[in-house]
């Protein structure tokens, strides 16, 4: 009896010491795991395009300093921030500040900007006119219907002629803050990677410049009217808070902030696609 009780005492400590074994490997795994570097890369989400493109080029130049990048590739605007909230990215590049500040009010998070990028000018694009001035009364204008790329949009029809919004309205004004539409314009909202793909069933878009280079055009040379090289709209990094200064980012940043990624630039986009840092 003293013998089976003494087996058993054994027994329970050795599967005690186990169990306190397994959860400080938990804890160190759990650690591990915080770490951006835990899988031996740094892993980008970026949309398809010129930013997928450039971070290309950044991960090319980034081995060189040992420093192994993975790219994520997505198609629209609403994934790459959750990939980066649940921690399927490391680092995001996509946005503008004006869309990463609406996305965290509308979900609740907390992404914030680690350092700037590019700046896509925004332009407007038709397959039946040449110019703006060209558009007909009652024309079918497109436009994304996220509130930040349509509030966008709304204020590069301003500048290009077409509408007056409310004094006030700010970047992102709303379709019902047009107070001027002599021409009688009607704006449909469409899904922003789509407006390409919808062009001939309108007289003209406004297309955010990664969409329409994926989709073959050249904004410099075959947008009707494009935002200003001033644009405010520069396209940031973004990170999730704990981790934005974290070795591996930095060092992305000043990659991606190099002589050699702003020469990638102007020679690959030839002005469609302007360094904003």
């Amino acid at each position: 009896m003293k013998k089976w009780l003494l087996s058993s005492l054994i027994v329970v400590a050795i599967a005690a010491l186990a169990a306190c074994g397994s959860k400080d490997e938990a804890a160190n795994k759990g650690e591990k795991a915080e770490g951006l570097l835990s899988d031996g890369k740094l892993t980008v989400g970026v949309t398809a395009g010129p930013h997928e493109q450039i971070v290309e080029k950044v991960k090319e130049l980034a081995a060189e300093q040992d420093l192994d990048v993975e790219v994520k590739v997505f198609t629209d605007y609403i994934m790459p921030n959750i990939a980066l909230d649940e921690k399927d990215v490391d680092l995001n590049l996509f946005q503008t500040i004006p869309y990463l500040e609406q996305f965290n009010e509308d979900r609740g998070l907390d992404i914030v900007e680690v350092g700037k990028a590019v700046t896509f000018p925004m332009g407007i694009y038709s397959s039946k006119v040449k110019d703006v001035k060209d558009l007909p009364k009652g024309a079918k204008l497109g436009l994304p219907n996220d509130p930040t790329n349509g509030g966008r949009a709304l204020v590069l029809f301003e500048t290009a002629g077409l509408i007056k919004l409310k004094e006030g309205s700010g970047n992102t004004p709303a379709v019902k803050d047009i107070e001027e539409n002599k021409n009688n314009f009607e704006f449909i909202e469409l899904e922003a990677s789509q407006l390409p793909r919808q062009l001939d069933e309108l007289e003209a878009a406004a297309i955010n410049t990664n969409f329409a280079i994926e989709h073959g055009f050249k904004p410099a040379e075959d947008s009707i009217f494009i935002e200003s090289k001033d644009s405010p709209w520069v396209n940031v990094l973004a990170a999730r808070p704990e981790s934005k200064d974290d070795e591996a980012i930095q060092k992305f940043l000043d990659v991606y902030q190099s002589d050699e990624v702003k020469q990638f630039i102007d020679e690959t986009f030839e002005g469609s696609v302007i360094p904003g840092w």
